[in-house]
């Protein structure tokens, strides 16, 4: 089995045209503690989301759903038969191991960790219950193992930066898919519908896994294969859409991955290739924007880099704002839609449309501090009277939640923070080099033998030369050679 999960390209398949169309929501509290609530909160959205996902010819075989919280602390310490360090000093994350190969595959992690000088504190296997499951799914499904990561005087995001290099290895070796490695998010995902997700994982049902925020997805993989590896929430994102310039922007990634450099993340070579040729359009979103963060970009400046709003002909915007969205348009072409984003970084939540707007998103506020968010209304059963504020999303704008503040952060407070931070207006005018601007090119008339060379290169006929190309020189014209023949096939 391979751990991607889906075949190899052939005939008229290629793995990267995957792409997902489905239901996702966050829920989060302002009260500034972590609950069983929350995380309850978080699975019954998901069951509400149920219409969202898809189902093959088997009921049972789900396309994908999972959830998305902090890192349950004080379920976790329970669990191991090792010690922990304080919470924050430790990663966490789920391998998909592939059956028969434990060995191979755990060894692959450890010889990464080692490699990058982080200490595996030990294993946890992740008990399962896939009685229910659709034969699909089940023959797909890989076992499940926890590693622990520690880095001295390492916490934080500071220790997802090497577990993060520490997953690339294992990536790039050919190693077990890891769900996610972080000490700040836990994962739980996979081939399942929402209602079995905490069935086949019983783990979420334990009444010490407490969050304060839930990130859930239900899968609907649009003409393209369900796997483990492709549910979601990924490592920091849930996505309702399609990114539909994603052949573009991996290509500019590709293309920039020989001047990437970052002072915190260090040696590049064992990071690149940022995109994953076999991930889903969702996957590359979320591997990018994880090196944005990681590299030292908030997650609300790395969603506005990669999700620009319509910036260029708005007579109303700020225009600090606007020099912020002109800046960072000459280091990041945008990732457009249509698409729904809801992100984490374990502390702040959110939501954002891209500028099109074309997918939905609505969001309630209680009195008591419940934060609700999602691809429609209802996901979960609110008294009205505690209701204190409702809206929509809106294209180009940001939902944000801040459960370490305990407040929501407004879309014009987050932009014009993170505009003012530095004088990106400055910049624009100190250094940019603009075409119209540069001096005419001396013209150079090239010698027959140069042409005929370059002719040659580029796989220039001469029928093209006679039948297309002169005419149009000669004319101006659209050229009428290219019509075809209609001389029947011999018998």
């Amino acid at each position: 089995m391979s751990h991607q999960g889906s075949p190899a390209r052939t005939g008229l398949y290629d793995p990267a045209y995957e792409h997902d169309a489905c239901g996702v929501a966050f829920v989060a509290t302002l009260r500034g503690s972590a609950g069983r609530d929350i995380t309850d909160a978080g699975l019954t959205a998901l069951k509400n989301l149920e219409h969202r996902g898809a189902v093959g010819a088997e009921t049972e075989t789900g396309d994908g759903a999972g959830i998305l919280t902090q890192i349950p602390d004080v379920f976790l310490r329970r669990e191991v038969a090792f010690d922990l360090p304080p919470m924050g000093e430790y990663a966490v994350g789920i391998a998909f191991i592939t059956p028969g190969q434990s060995d191979s595959d755990t060894e692959s992690v450890e010889l990464a960790a080692q490699a990058e000088g982080v200490t595996v504190l030990g294993w946890r296997e992740v008990p399962v219950n896939p009685e229910g499951l659709g034969p699909s799914a089940r023959d797909a499904m890989p076992e499940f193992r926890q590693v622990f990561l520690s880095h001295p005087g390492s916490s934080g995001i500071d220790l997802d930066r090497k577990a993060f290099r520490v997953r690339k290895r294992v990536e790039h070796t050919g190693g077990p898919f890891i769900a996610s490695l972080s000490s700040r998010t836990l994962t739980y995902k996979g081939m399942v519908t929402t209602y079995q997700l905490e069935q086949v994982f019983p783990d979420l049902r334990d009444p010490d896994f407490e969050t304060q925020l839930a990130l859930v997805h239900s899968r609907f993989s649009t003409n393209t294969f369900p796997s483990w590896p492709l549910a979601q929430p990924l490592r920091g994102i849930a996505h309702n859409g399609e990114i539909n310039t994603v052949r573009g922007n991996r290509n500019w990634m590709s293309a920039r991955e020989g001047t990437l450099a970052s002072p915190l993340l260090g040696d590049m070579a064992n990071i690149v290739p940022v995109c994953d040729p076999h991930g889903s359009d969702t996957a590359s979103f979320d591997e990018t924007l994880e090196l944005l963060t990681l590299a030292g970009r908030s997650i609300p400046h790395a969603v506005m880099m990669m999700i620009p709003a319509a910036w260029q002909n708005d007579p109303y915007m700020d225009p600090e704002v606007r020099s912020f969205y002109e800046y960072h348009s000459m280091l990041m072409e945008a990732w457009d839609g249509p698409a729904a984003l809801h992100f984490s970084d374990g502390t702040v939540i959110g939501a954002t449309l891209d500028r099109n707007g074309l997918r939905p998103g609505r969001f309630v506020v209680t009195q008591d501090g419940l934060v609700v968010c999602g691809s429609e209304t209802g996901l979960l059963d609110i008294d009205p009277a505690t209701v204190v504020r409702k809206g929509r999303l809106q294209p180009g704008r940001m939902f944000l939640v801040d459960t370490h503040r305990g407040t929501i952060i407004e879309d014009e407070e987050i932009k014009s923070t993170l505009a003012a931070e530095h004088p990106y207006g400055e910049w624009i005018k100190e250094h940019t080099l603009r075409l119209a601007d540069l001096p005419e090119p001396t013209h150079v008339v090239p010698s027959a033998d140069s042409v005929l060379r370059r002719q040659r290169v580029f796989g220039y006929t001469q029928e093209e030369l006679d039948v297309l190309l002169r005419p149009m020189a000669s004319t101006g014209i659209e050229p009428l050679g290219a019509m075809g023949s209609d001389t029947p096939i011999a018998v």
